[in-house]
């Protein structure tokens, strides 16, 4: 796949044509429902021409902060324009949703826009997260989950969604892992009921259950990480031992098993299976070709 570097990685600077190129085709699109700055090729369109990206990573815009943005921006009006690709006359967000959003609230009918119709889905998906994350931090989970996106539907391997957004790997690989929590602890980080602390801790748990209520007395103890990592400490030692009781029961029963079979077969039998439900294995011990065909035989007659 080709790939268009500018602006990846470097900030919201590298998304805006040179002045030359935006005058070259945005004069192109110059029509009854657009306005264009010869001199910054900053278009001046239709509100209602403009439609958010349906990848767009951000899932929560919060209302108090899209309110107080539009306050703003009916006094001052937007000030940095949205970036967009056109595509058949619409023009399709790929920065700048909120004030958009925003826009609309506070009843603006146009609204300022660069054009920029060198990304593919891949490199508008990349430019969002940087948006978002320079501008207003997506909550974690929205930001996991659109690393995961860029991994699975786009074959980037963690290194390179780390380069590709100007993180570490290790952020890229911790955020990612807060998608093995339970989507109810999820729910909490989302809500900051919880901390990213909190919840990295949480993650010791794999039952989600245990994660859930750890989590909710976190938040109604307000516990500290270090007190979970001392409950997690102290159910993980309970939980092997209650384990390591269950597995000496059970090899008990085993035991009976393999001597109830050794009577009936006439000769020594051993059951092995680790974990009761588990896959096992049963050895019938023979010491001669005489001693093994009377064992085939009496297993044959069985049938």
């Amino acid at each position: 796949m080709a790939s268009v570097k500018r602006g990846l990685g470097k900030g919201l600077d590298g998304l805006i044509p040179d002045k030359n190129v935006s005058e070259k085709k945005s004069k192109k699109s110059t029509d009854e429902n657009t306005n264009i700055n010869e001199d910054t090729g900053v278009l001046k369109v239709k509100i209602s021409m403009v439609q958010p990206n349906k990848n767009q990573p951000r899932k929560n815009f919060g209302e108090d902060s899209l309110h107080d943005l539009s306050d703003s921006i009916k006094e001052f009006g937007i000030i940095s324009p949205l970036i967009v690709k056109e595509k058949n006359g619409i023009y399709e967000i790929i920065a700048g949703e909120r004030r958009w959003r925003a826009a609309k609230e506070a009843g603006l009918k146009e609204i300022p826009v660069i054009v920029n119709n060198d990304y593919n889905d891949q490199q508008t998906l990349e430019v969002s997260i940087i948006e978002n994350i320079q501008r207003e931090r997506l909550n974690p989970i929205e930001e996991a989950l659109a690393y995961r996106r860029l991994t699975d539907e786009f074959n980037l391997k963690q290194d390179e969604v780390a380069e590709r957004v100007s993180k570490s790997r290790t952020e890229i690989t911790n955020k990612m892992r807060l998608l093995k929590l339970d989507e109810r602890v999820q729910k909490m980080l989302i809500d900051e009921m919880i901390s990213m602390g909190h919840a990295r801790a949480l993650l010791a748990f794999d039952d989600g259950d245990d994660q859930y209520e750890t989590a909710l007395r976190v938040f109604d103890e307000k516990l500290s990480v270090r007190d979970i990592e001392k409950i997690v400490k102290s159910a993980t030692k309970e939980k092997k031992e209650k384990k390591k009781e269950i597995d000496e029961q059970y090899n008990i029963v085993c035991q009976e098993a393999s001597q109830k079979m050794s009577n009936v077969m006439g000769t020594k039998v051993n059951i092995n299976q680790k974990e009761k439900g588990k896959k096992g294995k049963i050895e019938i011990d023979f010491y001669s070709q005489e001693e093994l065909d009377r064992l085939m035989n009496l297993i044959l007659s069985m049938g």
